[in-house]
């Protein structure tokens, strides 16, 4: 789809390349993004790469970020670049998948790209995506698989896009359809597989100016710093409140003026209009208030300061915190002794909110940690006299010792009020077998010292005077990870221990424009609101926790059943997650996914019901898959040196 802003006038071009189909799928969030830049003199482009989302393009797609995608774009900006509307600068962006593939494409160097924009975006596939954190297990990997497995069974609209041959294209993607988390569980180190794709790999590739933008709301926080600091090209960056969202969407508010800003940013570097865009701090941070913790956050308390770099000496110091019994203490004075971190009940994180916030506003963000932290190993400064406030990544250091060859060790840093209160502010995990890298299993050896870490999310954040500094340590994280095959003690070395933390010393700024405008909308009939259920419930007989993400009319994003007016088309996307877990065993942890796709017209309805299940013993994997196809798959492969993966799905 191609908007021109004027005809017969050659203008610059913006190109959104994704797999979300442009005619009945993300359109409602990106029609009005994209009519907004046509208004200001840029023809746009939306492409759905082949055989996206069931899409309106030919081919199967068969993975995330494929060399061929890569390809395919190359060939598209080339196609563009000829076209007698557009002026050879061409502008690429995205959100999530097309924030990750602007700076993929970036690397390839195309001669017509001038310079990106990307939002809610890795640079690094294995550590800092939806598939592993810290080398531990997502299990929104499992999520995330399952969900796109049900946008790949919507077929080709037939009057708009194929004919009658939709049929035929539909029953051949659907035959041939790959188990996409099964995939990524075949590869549980950072191989090969996870470098394709991550520009962390060589910075260096990128030779434009990139403009990168996330929320800490949101999962992918962490790579706005990491890609400020390893580009050399001309960069910006942009952290603030919101989950995995555009930020002229912003939510939690206060939303802000993205559109605006992006304008400026294509002004410059497409059309070389001198403009401000490149004045003040490199990245504009948003600091967040003490807030009273709540799984309902519509609005984020805070303010904006600025960073000049990343790193940013000046702005940011480390203060260190050494360990005691129970306490967190900036000066020790006497010998400590080693303590024992036992694995908590199972289900400590129970109530940790979602990995990534989508913007449904219930129940995404943590609530009140007082319960987890029940269930932790818990030290804490004495109540602080002046505010302080951090902004970057804290970072947890010590001395143990396992008594079983594979663990995890969690480590959380939370904002204790007065009355008592937790709020989380980050957290980390770390696979003890990963120690020495990602791209490698090393088992530890029962009863041997080692020197381990967990680094914690980038953050940004003011502890009010009054209040206290909580770090929280455990050896299990459900049900936002899977659970190590047993359970494991570990020997902690006080004396090693210490939490170092970014602290801010520099000032508040204006920040970016906070006034969100758009173009009109995307003509849309809402036939049902969407709802969210959540809900945890527990057998005390048999001491097992069930959680549930119902999102009975439109699936976990909350969308509601709803028509595109113009073209006719109604969408129904129904999903329900349900993970259980009885708490003396982790081998009994089970996660259920049922999903409904529904899509069509009168005379033309698709109507597909999915479910998958995940389970595990010592050694394997199992998940067993339901949809509309008659193939068999099974799979096997090795997990961390000890668990094989077996997949089935079936009719």
């Amino acid at each position: 789809m191609a908007t021109k802003c004027e005809i017969g006038r050659e203008v610059p071009a913006i190109l959104e390349y994704i797999p979300y189909r442009k005619t009945d799928g993300t359109r409602a969030r990106d029609e009005p993004m994209h009519g907004y830049f046509a208004g200001h003199g840029y023809a746009v482009v939306r492409v759905d790469m082949r055989g996206g989302s069931g899409g309106e393009s030919d081919g199967l797609l068969k993975d995330e970020y494929l060399k061929q995608e890569q390809d395919d774009a190359l060939e598209v900006i080339e196609w563009i670049a000829n076209q007698s509307w557009c002026d050879g600068n061409i502008g690429m962006m995205g959100k999530s998948w097309g924030g990750f593939n602007s700076l993929q494409v970036a690397a390839r160097r195309p001669k017509a790209l001038k310079a990106i924009i990307t939002v809610g975006f890795t640079d690094d596939r294995y550590n800092n995506d939806i598939h592993y954190k810290g080398g531990c297990l997502l299990n929104d990997n499992f999520w995330w698989g399952r969900y796109y497995v049900s946008y790949q069974l919507r077929p080709i609209d037939p009057p708009h896009i194929v004919g009658d041959g939709w049929r035929d294209k539909w029953m051949e993607r659907l035959e041939n359809m790959p188990l996409w988390m099964a995939q990524w569980m075949e590869h549980q180190t950072r191989d090969d597989y996870w470098k394709h794709g991550s520009v962390c790999e060589n910075y260096q590739d990128i030779e434009i100016p990139v403009f990168a933008l996330d929320g800490w709301e949101d999962s992918y926080t962490n790579t706005v710093l990491s890609l400020m600091e390893g580009l050399s090209v001309p960069r910006k960056g942009i952290i603030g409140p919101w989950a995995h969202v555009y930020p002229h969407d912003g939510v939690p508010g206060p939303a802000m003026g993205f559109l605006q800003e992006a304008v400026k940013w294509w002004d410059h570097w497409l059309k070389g209009i001198d403009n401000d865009v490149m004045e003040g701090p490199m990245v504009n941070v948003w600091v967040e208030e003490s807030m009273e913790p709540s799984v309902k956050k519509p609005i984020s308390k805070g303010y904006w300061v600025g960073l000049e770099a990343w790193p940013d000496a000046k702005a940011v110091q480390t203060n260190v915190y050494q360990l005691t019994h129970g306490k967190l203490i900036e000066n020790r004075s006497e010998q400590q002794e080693q303590v024992l971190l036992k694995t908590p009940p199972l289900n400590h994180g129970l109530l940790s909110g979602e990995w990534m916030g989508a913007g449904v506003l219930g129940g995404e963000s943590p609530a009140d940690q007082r319960l987890d932290d029940g269930m932790a190993m818990v030290f804490e400064t004495d109540i602080l006299e002046n505010a302080l406030e951090i902004v970057g990544y804290p970072k947890f250091e010590v001395e143990l010792m396992s008594d079983k060859p594979h663990a995890m060790l969690f480590a959380q840093l939370s904002d204790v009020a007065p009355d008592g209160a937790v709020t989380r502010v980050s957290y980390g995990v770390m696979n003890l077998t990963h120690l020495n890298g990602h791209d490698r299993v090393d088992p530890l050896t029962p009863g041997e010292k080692v020197k381990a870490f967990v680094q914690l999310d980038c953050c940004g954040h003011q502890f009010k005077a009054g209040h206290r500094l909580r770090l929280s340590l455990a050896t299990t994280f459900w049900p936002m990870f899977w659970p190590m095959p047993e359970d494991a003690t570990l020997t902690l070395n006080l004396e090693t221990a210490t939490l170092s933390l970014p602290t801010f010393h520099g000032q508040q700024v204006v920040g970016p424009n906070m006034n969100a405008e758009s173009a009109p909308l995307t003509p849309i009939t809402t036939l049902q609101e969407g709802r969210v259920d959540r809900s945890i419930s527990y057998d005390i007989l048999t001491d097992t926790w069930t959680c549930i993400t119902d999102g009975g009319v439109g699936g976990v994003f909350g969308e509601g059943i709803y028509r595109f007016d113009d073209i006719d088309v109604t969408v129904e996307h129904n999903l329900k997650r349900e993970l259980t877990l009885t708490n003396a065993d982790p081998l009994s942890a089970q996660y259920t996914i049922y999903q409904k796709m529904k899509i069509g017209r009168e005379g033309w309805w698709i109507d597909a019901d999915i479910t998958v299940t995940k389970t595990s013993d010592q050694e394997n994997f199992q998940i067993v898959a339901k949809w509309p196809s008659k193939k068999m798959i099974n799979r096997s492969s090795i997990r961390n040196g000890i668990k094989k993966l077996n997949v089935t799905a079936c009719k």
